[in-house]
């Protein structure tokens, strides 16, 4: 199926796609502030600059897009069609880079917990209130959606 915009709206489209304060992530962080837990963001210091800290826990959340890094099984995780090569090795190369800081900040010492676009889209509320246990509890791992990470 051919793109339905031409290359330029395209181009502009997708470079307006920001990698910081998210619906989904600002979603999770009111739910998570409303709760009493502060955190820091994107933290510059630490690997793949997690976008939720919560020192205190030592604990860490991403918000992934299911989109750009690739949760399987997700219907929100298609492959364009147009420039295929180039999006498949785009796509390889996220999931390769999320794996390896995951693996940092556990030799680090961080608890890591992943939330899922597609969760937070479908039952917030739950999300939310399971990201307060595994941050409460002493989990080393905390992932929302359909499956776990690869190779887990």
């Amino acid at each position: 199926m051919a793109d339905v915009v031409d290359p330029v709206t395209r181009s502009r489209m997708m470079s307006g796609i920001s990698g910081k304060n998210s619906q989904p992530e600002m979603l999770l962080r009111k739910g998570l502030h409303r709760a009493g837990f502060r955190f820091r963001l994107h933290d510059a210091k630490l690997p793949g600059k997690p976008d939720l800290v919560l020192p205190k826990f030592r604990a860490v959340i991403f918000v992934h897009g299911c989109f750009w890094h690739r949760h399987e099984g997700c219907h929100w995780c298609s492959v364009p069609t147009s420039n295929a090569d180039f999006w498949s090795e785009k796509f390889r190369r996220n999931v390769e880079r999320d794996r390896r800081q995951i693996e940092l900040l556990r030799q680090a010492g961080w608890r890591v917990g992943i939330v899922w676009e597609c969760a937070l889209r479908s039952d917030g509320l739950a999300v939310i209130d399971s990201t307060i246990d595994w941050i409460r509890s002493d989990e080393p791992r905390f992932e929302t959606g359909l499956v776990r990470l690869r190779g887990e």
